[in-house]
């Protein structure tokens, strides 16, 4: 595998432990690409639903997965994810496209596909969330982060979440949500949620998002200094 003179950084972790929003944070003070890998598996999911692939279709999924194209652009502070040229930031953040993407991503074919993409990112360093960002797309990162919370505190956070974003569910289904996709992720056969055995696991549940940004950073200050993010505008990545 390639070795990255740029600093590589894998955050992993269930929904809701905050590893999206750390990750943002963490790669605008570093000044290098964020890589949200799940939202990479999402557009594959609501790609295969506009074409009516079923979510089990390995074969189907893996020529589709070769035939779309997944960009990210960062306007500020904002992150947009774009599907053949087509912004779709809101609508992978739907309940049902978030199911649709853990069953998605259980799939060799599209986990093959997703996993080279992400590797090609990583050129001028990266910090990359998801599920197996430690453990399968960069075993070698020199710093892995495993963030944790218990079901009920990450599903008040997911479902704080689709509130502020207008999409009515009540607790009590974001709850159910979060524990299947916990059941999905850390069950299904490849590449399942675990932390890697030299990741830094941190349990999120009365932290806020401030202290589990300073820990990741004075962790990572040890071992390499952290350059100011001056950049502004927008990024067009990978």
């Amino acid at each position: 595998m390639k070795t990255h003179t740029a600093p590589v950084i894998t955050i992993d972790g269930p929904v809701g432990s905050g590893k999206s929003t750390i990750g943002r944070m963490l790669a605008e003070r570093l000044g290098i690409l964020y890589l949200d890998t799940g939202a990479m598996y999402r557009a594959v999911a609501l790609a295969a639903r506009q074409r009516g692939i079923a979510p089990d279709d390995d074969a189907a999924l893996g020529r589709l997965c070769g035939r779309i194209r997944i960009s990210f652009s960062r306007d500020g502070g904002r992150q947009l994810v774009f599907l053949d040229g087509a912004d779709v930031t809101g609508e992978i953040r739907l309940p049902e496209i978030s199911m649709l993407a853990s069953a998605v991503s259980a799939q060799p074919c599209v986990r093959a596909a997703m996993v080279a993409q992400q590797r090609a990112c990583a050129e001028n360093g990266v910090v990359a969330d998801g599920r197996d960002a430690g453990t399968v797309i960069f075993p070698q990162a020199p710093f892995k982060f495993y963030l944790d919370a218990n079901v009920e505190v990450r599903a008040r956070r997911r479902h704080k979440e689709l509130i502020e974003k207008n999409i009515p569910m009540e607790y009590s289904g974001v709850l159910k949500e979060v524990e299947q996709r916990d059941h999905n992720d850390t069950t299904r056969l490849h590449a399942p949620l675990k932390p890697a055995p030299d990741a830094v696991i941190l349990d999120t549940s009365l932290m806020t998002i401030e202290e589990v940004l300073t820990a990741l950073v004075s962790h990572i200050e040890r071992g390499r200094p952290l350059l100011p993010y001056t950049q502004t505008g927008t990024q067009e990545t990978c």
